[in-house]
Formats: C-alpha cells, sequence, structure tokens
C-alpha cells in the first residue's frame, strides 16, 4: 500500500499556461472520478504532501489540474513526474478482470506444477512435488508496447531450470507479460496471481 495509503491515480506531466496548472496523465486512461476529487497527495521521491484541488478541467489526454499553493510554472517544474494519490474510493471503478497496481504489486506469483499435462516443469509426474510453487514476487507493473507487463522478484529456490540469482549474485527480476496465455487466477484478497508457464521464468 502507497505510504500515502491510497491509489495511484494520474501524473504530474507538464505545466499549463501561467498560474500553476499542469497536465496530468491518468493512469487508467479514465479522467471522471478526477472531477470529484477535493484533494489528493502529492509524491515525489521522499516528497509527500496533502493539497487542496482547486480546479479540474478538459478531458482524456487532455486533463488540467490546478492545486492550491502551486501558482507558477516553476513550482509546477519541480513536481513533474510526481504522483497523484486519492483515497481508494476516490480512484477509478474498477471494470471486470481490472485491478489496482497497488493491490497487484502486493501479490505472490503461484505456479501449478499440475497446471501442464500433469507433469512439473522438467517433465516429470508431480507425485512428491508441491503442488503449487511461489515462482516469486509482483515488485511493480509496467506499461509495455503490446500491453501491462507485470514486473517480478523470481524466488531464489525454484526448481527445473529457473534460476532465481542472476550471474552477479543479485536477486533476478523479469517481466512477465500480464495476459491470459501468460497470467490466469489473479485473487486480490488472497494476494495471489497465477502464472501459467514457469519457462518464461527461464531467461
Amino acid at each position: 500500500m502507497d505510504k500515502a495509503c491510497g491509489l495511484v491515480t494520474g501524473i504530474i506531466r507538464t505545466a499549463h499556461g501561467l498560474q500553476g496548472k499542469f497536465k496530468v496523465e491518468s493512469s487508467s486512461g479514465e479522467v471522471d472520478h478526477f472531477f470529484e476529487l477535493t484533494e489528493v497527495t502529492l509524491r515525489k521521491g521522499s516528497f509527500e504532501k496533502l493539497y487542496q484541488v482547486d480546479s479540474v478541467e478538459g478531458s482524456g489526454a487532455g486533463l488540467i489540474m490546478k492545486l492550491a499553493g502551486i501558482d507558477t510554472p516553476e513550482a509546477v517544474d519541480k513536481l513533474r513526474g510526481a504522483e497523484i494519490i486519492v483515497p481508494r474510493d476516490k480512484a477509478c471503478p474498477l471494470k471486470k478482470d481490472e485491478w489496482y497496481v497497488e493491490d497487484l504489486k502486493q501479490c505472490t506469483l503461484i505456479y501449478d506444477t499440475t497446471s501442464e499435462k500433469g507433469v512439473n516443469i522438467n517433465g516429470l509426474p508431480v507425485e512428491g512435488k508441491p503442488a503449487c510453487i511461489v515462482a516469486g514476487h509482483i515488485t511493480d507493473v509496467l506499461e509495455g508496447g503490446a500491453g501491462d507487463l507485470l514486473e517480478v522478484a523470481v524466488s531464489e529456490n525454484l526448481h527445473g531450470d529457473v534460476e532465481g540469482i542472476d550471474g552477479s549474485g543479485k536477486q533476478k527480476v523479469l517481466l512477465v507479460p500480464f495476459k491470459n496465455e501468460f497470467i490466469g487466477t489473479v485473487d486480490i484478497k488472497r494476494k495471489t496471481v497465477q502464472l501459467m508457464h514457469l519457462w518464461i521464468l527461464e531467461i
């Protein structure tokens, strides 16, 4: 969960005009919920502060905000790239098969060893093997050209050809496409995400 106990709903991009207004990139692509905001928290690095919302205008990629106390383009420039954080009940409503990034970042990636024709990653019978193994932990969700990517810190001790440590002795971090062919059941309540194929971590 964010230190601000909320969800990232947008990012400050560039100044708009001379009075401290700025362009906003919505994290979800939706903007209707911005017009109901009365206050937001901005976070950039170690900086974190609550602001009152003066105005919201525009639509889509042209969304413009003004916050109390940010009154010049120079002030906006210092906050460029800052995350706009709101309480969960003020964030964009979820549709079917949608999840908040902050919720996914808390999840464990689970691989079912019986999912591929009753054999494990080595092609051996699963008898005597655990039904599920922890493949890694989701640390972030990134935008890719063909869709979202899960950033995964791979577990150190996996069987088969998967190594959780890279050549320099550091924990391996890989990107997994957030697509049905690679990702199965997402259970936010249990904080687990199902990995469909372990071989995708064999990089």
